[in-house]
């Protein structure tokens, strides 16, 4: 009460003369409060030296300089210009502040709000920005660092994804070029041996060739030499044959002779007769003979040669079944050596994509495991960072309830002394009342009464505002205390919900990469099983091919063979030749 009562004795005596002047001297205070507000605002900023100016300028532009590296990366956010934007001191918004910073905290000195209005008009007008304090720029950059923090940690976090996915990619490629490699050498391995095979069967059949030529030649050989053998062999016979004729037909001569001899009664003509006629019959019977043998050395050549041609035939015929046999087996042992590569070409593909897959998996869960590790080093960072700014937010709340509090009890205090003005009229009016119905020796007596009255009543109302004031502070503290546990309460809910959220996130995409492994890794079991049926199923139909045309090919040149013999046998017959012997060939070796 005394604080109170004595800022009203600076502000002037509640006596009868301020009283009675009071509206000339409200409006005298106006004047002067606003002349007061003007030097405040105008003339410190319009006073303002060159050299602290350029310093505050200067000062102001190494902030932005600094700053502008970490504003180019974000200008596609908006929240970037914004927080940009209050960097730059905007007029409006300085002088508002600029006025409740610098607004006199006495109530009596404080303008109208008539004063207030035009003050902010005129100042909107002159569009004149005040300089900013250090507080509020070190804060400004605080919130900017803040920013640049949280949006280095966002590019870091792209930055990493797109080099996750390069890796995968450029893995891919890398897989897929050594695929391709793998492939071109496999179908060079198979051109090859499928070169080498058709190589082998042409110099297969060149000597073949060769062999049947060399073979027709050696059986040309020797059935010229069978036949100069026989022809000697009939020479020889018919040597001794007409020798042992001329023998026979002296001892037939000499002996007719003998008996002609002895016989005297037959004349001598018909004797030579007889002898004639005997050479005669003898002559004719020799060269029946003789005839009969050439006949028959004639047949038995031409027998001979006929039997000797289809012992060359058959024997043709043998070589050239070995020969296709030898072509068949060497066919069987290359397609058999040709699949038995493809195999190993199947086998060796499938480790190398089973390899492949293993190793695109391994990296993409290593990428994924270091992702979401770093996804939850973020998070921690971000927890611990709405910890702090939360904490610092509580602390400057704490620094600020002084000054809230001081605003709110000098409200408080504006309201008592505005209510001790209305009690000091009312007073001041009964007090007038009481004196002019009382007579004048009571004065003394009423003036004392009423100013007991008075000082009662005021203070009451102290006490009264000073219990206001107290309950007040001890709510408004308790309120600020309830509001930050709220807050802290808050926000640890929010950041463990978000925690889970990121957890549940991190499962699900776990979960996924799984599923979609084991979807691949089904997908490649599937490919490679259906690739070594089909390779199994062409496997087979080229051995049913081959063996098919094995046996057409066998059963073709027996048929053949057997045409040639049948044909050479017929031509036998006819040429007379009947009893010529028939071989059977060993059909089911070669079959």
């Amino acid at each position: 009460m005394k604080k109170i009562l004595f800022q009203e004795s600076r502000n002037g005596p509640l006596n009868e003369s301020q009283e009675d002047d009071e509206d000339s001297e409200h409006a005298t205070s106006m004047t002067r409060k606003m002349d007061s507000l003007d030097s405040n605002h105008s003339i410190p900023s319009m006073s303002v030296s060159t050299g602290s100016q350029s310093s505050s300028v200067n000062s102001m532009q190494e902030v932005m300089d600094d700053m502008s590296p970490d504003l180019s990366l974000m200008q596609s956010y908006s929240c970037t210009f914004d927080s940009t934007s209050s960097l730059v001191p905007k007029k409006d918004h300085a002088f508002i502040r600029d006025e409740a910073d610098h607004r006199d905290p006495r109530p009596e000195l404080r303008p109208t709000p008539s004063v207030q209005s035009q003050a902010l008009h005129y100042r909107s007008r002159e569009r004149f920005a005040t300089i900013k304090s250090a507080s509020l720029v070190t804060r400004q950059i605080h919130e900017h660092e803040q920013e640049n923090e949280l949006r280095e940690q966002m590019s870091g976090y792209k930055r990493m994804r797109r080099q996750h996915q390069k890796q995968l990619i450029a893995l891919e490629n890398k897989l897929k070029a050594e695929m391709d490699e793998h492939r071109l050498k496999l179908q060079k391995e198979v051109e090859t041996h499928a070169n080498n095979a058709s190589i082998e069967l042409e110099k297969l059949s060149k000597r073949q060739i060769v062999g049947m030529d060399k073979e027709a030649k050696l059986a040309a050989a020797d059935e010229r030499r069978f036949q100069q053998q026989i022809i000697a062999q009939q020479k020889k016979d018919l040597t001794s044959f007409l020798e042992s004729q001329k023998k026979q037909y002296k001892i037939c001569k000499e002996k007719i002779k003998e008996e002609m001899n002895e016989d005297h009664s037959t004349p001598k003509k018909e004797k030579q007769e007889r002898i004639s006629k005997h050479k005669e019959n003898l002559q004719h019977t020799q060269a029946e003979e003789e005839a009969q043998l050439l006949s028959q050395q004639r047949l038995y050549y031409e027998k001979n040669c006929r039997l000797f041609k289809r012992k060359i035939m058959i024997k043709r015929h043998e070589v050239e079944q070995q020969h296709i046999r030898e072509e068949l087996n060497k066919k069987r042992t290359q397609k058999e050596m040709e699949h038995a590569m493809l195999i190993r070409h199947d086998e060796s593909t499938r480790e190398l994509e089973y390899r492949q897959l293993h190793m695109l998996q391994k990296l993409r869960m290593d990428l994924i495991r270091l992702q979401h590790q770093t996804e939850l080093e973020n998070q921690l960072e971000y927890n611990k960072r709405r910890e702090r700014e939360l904490h610092r937010k509580h602390v400057m709340e704490l620094r600020q309830q002084p000054k809230n509090l001081k605003v709110m009890e000098m409200q408080i205090k504006k309201q008592f002394q505005d209510t001790c003005k209305v009690q000091t009229k009312q007073y001041k009016a009964l007090k007038n009342h009481q004196l002019e119905v009382s007579p004048k020796c009571e004065h003394k007596t009423i003036l004392k009464s009423l100013k007991d009255e008075q000082t009662r009543k005021l203070a009451i109302l102290a006490e009264q505002y000073e219990q206001s004031i107290n309950e007040m502070m001890a709510s408004q503290a308790l309120r600020l205390d309830e509001a930050q546990e709220a807050e802290c309460q808050a926000l640890r809910q929010q950041l463990q919900q978000e925690m889970e959220l990121l957890n549940a996130y991190q499962s699900k995409i776990k979960m996924q990469t799984e599923a979609q492994h084991e979807r691949e890794l089904q997908k490649l079991e599937q490919r490679v099983s259906l690739r070594r049926a089909h390779l199994e199923q062409k496997i087979e139909e080229e051995l049913a091919a081959l063996q098919k045309e094995r046996s057409e090919r066998i059963k073709h040149l027996f048929e053949r063979q057997e045409r040639e013999i049948e044909t050479f046998d017929m031509e036998s017959l006819r040429m007379g030749f009947g009893n010529l012997v028939t071989l059977e060939y060993p059909k089911e070796d070669y079959r």
